[in-house]
C-alpha cells in the first residue's frame, strides 16, 4: 500500500478517484471551520508543517530513505539491491520497500514525461537504473520483484491504454520469474495480486493464486490489504464479499497480528459517495471497525512496518467520528509521514492530511485540550 502505488493508481483511474474528490470536497468545507477554531495548528504541538510532510512513506524508514538517497544522486542500483538484500525475508517490511523503490523508478519516468523533455536525440533515462539493475544481475530477485511492481505502476498510469494488458501480461511474466528466482518468498505473488485485479481474472483464479500467497505468509497485512480491493464492489465483487473476506482475517487472526484493523478498510472502500448522516461515523459497523483497529495496534509490534498505514486510516476515522483526543493520539505517532490512504487518494497527499490535522486540534481544544498538554514523545 505505498503512497507512490496508491497515488499513481489513483490518479490514472478516473473511476477510482470521484469517490475520494467527494470526500476531499467536504473535508475542504470542513476544514476551514476546523482552522478557525485550531488558529495556527503548529502551534505549541510540534507537527511537522505542511512543506515539510513526506509523501511517499507512511512512517519513517531511515535505511529506505539512504538508499532512495543514494540511487537518486549516483543512478546506480546497488543500494537499493543491498537494502532488499539486507531486508531477507521480513515479508511485511520488504513488501513495503520494493513498493516504494519501484514507485520510485515510475515517478522519475512520469515526472521526466510530464516534464515535456525532448526524447528525440535518445531514450528516457527516468528508472534507468531499474533497467540497469535488471540487465546487469538478472537473476537477483529483488530486482525483478521491484521490476514487476514498475510494470504494474506502468500499466495502471493509463488502464484505457491499447498497451494496458501487454504491459500487465509482462508484470505477469516478470512475476514468474521473481518466484523461480525465491521459491519461498510471497512478494512476487502479492504483486500478481494486483495483476489479476487489473486483468479480471474470474474469482476461483484470484483464489488459487491466494492460496500461494497464504502458504508462503497466510498472515501478512499487506497481503490482506492487496488482495481485499478485488473483493470490493469497485472491482470484481461486493461489499458483502469484501466485508467477509476481512472478518475471516481479522477473526483468525494470531496474536500481535494487524488483520484485526483490516474491517476498517473494508468499511473505508464502500462508503457512500455522499453522506449526508453525521451519524454514520459513530454507527455500530464503524465503531467495531475502528476498534477493531485500535486492539490490532495495541497488540502488535510498535514498529511493525504496516501499522503506519493503520494509523493514518484511523486517524479519518476518528475525526469525522468526532473523537478528537484518540485522533491526536494517532497523530502524535505518525506525523510527518503521510503516503498512506486515504490521504494518498487525493491530489495534494499533504494537505489532506494537514486539513484533517487541524480538524482534530480543533476538536481537541474545543473539548478543553490544550498544547501544552500534548505529549510529544511519538517524534
Amino acid at each position: 500500500m505505498d503512497a507512490l502505488l496508491v497515488l499513481l493508481a489513483a490518479i490514472a483511474l478516473g473511476g477510482l478517484v470521484f469517490l475520494p474528490w467527494m470526500r476531499r470536497r467536504r473535508a475542504v468545507q470542513q476544514t476551514r471551520q476546523g482552522l478557525l477554531v485550531a488558529g495556527d495548528p503548529m502551534a505549541g504541538y510540534g507537527f511537522v508543517p505542511l512543506d515539510e510532510l513526506d509523501v511517499r512513506l507512511p512512517g519513517p524508514d531511515q535505511e529506505l530513505d539512504d538508499a532512495l538517497a543514494a540511487v537518486r544522486h549516483s543512478r546506480d542500483w546497488r543500494p537499493a539491491a543491498e537494502l532488499l538484500k539486507s531486508t531477507g525475508d521480513d515479508w511485511e517490511l520488504r513488501w513495503q520497500r520494493v513498493q516504494t523503490l519501484a514507485g520510485s523508478a515510475a515517478f522519475e519516468l512520469a515526472r521526466e514525461t510530464t516534464d515535456g523533455e525532448d526524447h528525440a536525440a535518445g531514450p528516457r533515462s527516468g528508472g534507468i537504473w531499474l533497467r540497469t539493475w535488471r540487465l546487469e544481475s538478472p537473476k537477483d530477485p529483488g530486482g525483478a520483484q521491484t521490476h514487476a511492481q514498475f510494470l504494474v505502476l506502468q500499466a495502471l498510469r493509463d488502464p484505457g491504454s491499447q498497451d494496458f494488458r501487454m504491459i500487465m501480461e509482462e508484470a505477469r511474466t516478470v512475476c514468474r520469474e521473481a518466484a523461480l528466482l525465491a521459491p519461498g518468498s510471497p512478494i512476487p505473488y502479492l504483486t500478481e495480486l494486483a495483476v489479476a485485479r487489473g486483468l479480471g481474472e474470474r474469482a476461483a483464479d484470484f483464489e488459487e493464486l491466494w492460496t500461494e500467497v497464504v502458504r508462503r505468509a497466510p498472515h501478512h497485512m499487506g497481503a490482506h490489504l492487496a488482495a481485499l480491493p478485488y473483493w470490493s464492489q469497485k472491482w470484481h465483487g461486493s461489499r458483502a464479499q469484501a466485508e467477509a473476506f476481512a472478518q475471516r482475517a481479522a477473526a483468525g487472526a494470531p496474536e500481535k497480528s494487524l488483520l484485526p484493523a483490516l474491517p476498517l478498510f473494508a468499511v473505508y472502500e464502500h462508503l457512500p459517495e455522499a453522506n449526508l448522516v453525521r451519524g454514520l461515523y459513530q454507527s455500530a459497523v464503524v465503531e467495531r471497525a475502528i476498534e477493531g483497529a485500535h486492539f490490532a495496534l495495541d497488540q502488535a509490534p510498535a514498529d511493525h512496518p504496516v501499522a503506519p498505514h493503520v494509523r493514518h486510516l484511523l486517524i479519518w476515522f476518528l475525526v469525522r467520528a468526532e473523537r478528537y483526543a484518540e485522533a491526536m493520539e494517532q497523530l502524535r505517532l505518525v506525523d510527518g509521514h503521510v503516503g498512506a490512504v486515504p490521504w494518498s487518494y487525493g491530489r495534494s497527499p499533504a494537505a489532506e492530511y494537514a486539513a484533517y490535522r487541524a480538524l482534530a486540534i480543533a476538536g481537541w481544544e474545543q473539548l478543553g485540550g490544550t498544547s501544552a498538554g500534548f505529549p510529544r514523545d511519538g517524534h
